[in-house]
């Protein structure tokens, strides 16, 4: 193997793939990026084995392709190698089968790598009928989601998001089972075979990073047990989660008993700043109280003080309710919906879910349970 490419080029596809590599990877192989050079372009993939991603940069991106090959490069230092070299043009030539000279016209590098023969087969298979969906509109129902996914391993089905389609529908929906986020989009076209699945949410939310806001498309290749993302020249498959995502559609109230309208940055802002008091303790509390057309979010802490913030709200005046949340929680989900907008809270009794909507984008919504103070 032997060529000459750009590094900015180089190095953009290199970030792509390491997302892949894990620091769990029992298979020494897998710690390594696999470089396959034809006439045609440079393939680069990465694997741990239930999250795989392969980049191709074409012939006519490659500044010179001498001799073809296929190499593994260990991970751990190439892509700040990369980064660091200091030229913008970077010649590799593998020596002896298994070293490879990275070098520039002043600096070279020589690695040991791996034998490219260990690396085990990944099938990356594109179905006939892919879903497409524009970029921004994915990246914007990961963004919307994804903040609700367990971080707890005790309930792994949780740690996913859960897609849906029948016919032109498609909902997803993430929770940790103390809130829940649900985003649904109408399709261009139906889908011949209902879809249910969970995606791994860490899995996604990389995903998320590399895809652009903007009109490209990303095809959806779903399987039984895999799902492949096909984006510009990067194919990127995940696995599965096993399981059956638990039922949500009956969590979410159709009735409220108090449906208060307010700006969304200054409810935003002051729960933002009432959380100042307690952001050393785990719950991140803060009390919404509603009375007489009024809305105060207040927090206490004794060994600090206490924080009182009016906000501006649409209500019936006989709406009263004074009930405790998450912080945290709260400010994430409203960082999901776009700036200046008024939002609806909709909420039943101080033990009943809070439900936040936009209230011009009725495809979103957040629920959040509140927390019960003594």
């Amino acid at each position: 193997m032997k060529f000459t490419i750009q590094k900015n080029i180089l190095l953009e596809n290199l970030t792509y793939v390491s997302k892949a590599i894990s620091i769990k990877n029992i298979i020494p192989i897998l710690n390594g990026i696999k470089f396959e050079l034809t006439k045609n372009g440079l393939s680069l993939t990465a694997s741990d084995s239930e999250l795989t991603i392969k980049t191709f940069i074409e012939e006519k991106d490659i500044v010179k392709i001498e001799e073809e090959g296929t190499i593994i490069i260990q991970s751990k230092f190439i892509l700040d190698i990369i980064r660091k070299m200091p030229s913008d043009i970077i010649n590799f030539e593998v020596i002896d089968g298994l070293k490879i000279k990275i070098y520039t016209d002043n600096n070279q590098y020589n690695l040991n790598c791996l034998d490219y023969k260990e690396y085990p087969s990944l099938k990356l298979e594109e179905s006939k009928t892919p879903l497409v969906i524009k970029s921004s509109i994915f990246k914007e129902i990961i963004n919307q989601t994804s903040f609700a996914i367990s971080t707890q391993e005790l309930r792994p089905i949780l740690t996913g998001i859960n897609l849906k389609i029948v016919g032109d529908m498609l909902e997803c929906v993430a929770t940790d089972s103390y809130r829940l986020s649900k985003k649904n989009i109408k399709l261009d076209e139906a889908v011949k075979d209902d879809v249910n699945i969970v995606i791994p949410g860490k899995n996604l939310v990389e995903f998320e990073k590399i895809i652009a806001d903007d009109d490209n498309e990303v095809e959806l290749h779903i399987f039984n047990s895999k799902i492949l993302f096909k984006y510009k020249n990067i194919l990127f498959q995940s696995n599965l989660l096993n399981g059956t995502f638990p039922t949500t559609s009956n969590l979410i109230p159709t009735e409220f008993e108090i449906i208060a309208k307010t700006n969304l940055s200054d409810y935003a802002a002051s729960i933002d700043r009432a959380s100042l008091l307690t952001q050393g303790k785990d719950k991140n509390i803060v009390k919404m109280k509603i009375e007489e057309g009024k809305m105060i979010i207040n927090s206490f802490a004794s060994e600090i003080g206490r924080v009182e913030e009016k906000v501006m709200i649409d209500v019936d005046n006989n709406a009263k309710i004074d009930i405790s949340f998450s912080a945290r929680y709260m400010l994430e989900a409203l960082r999901t919906i776009k700036d200046d907008e008024e939002i609806l809270i909709l909420l039943n009794s101080d033990v009943k879910p809070i439900v936040i909507k936009s209230v011009n984008d009725e495809s979103l919504i957040h629920l959040i349970l509140p927390v019960k103070t003594y």
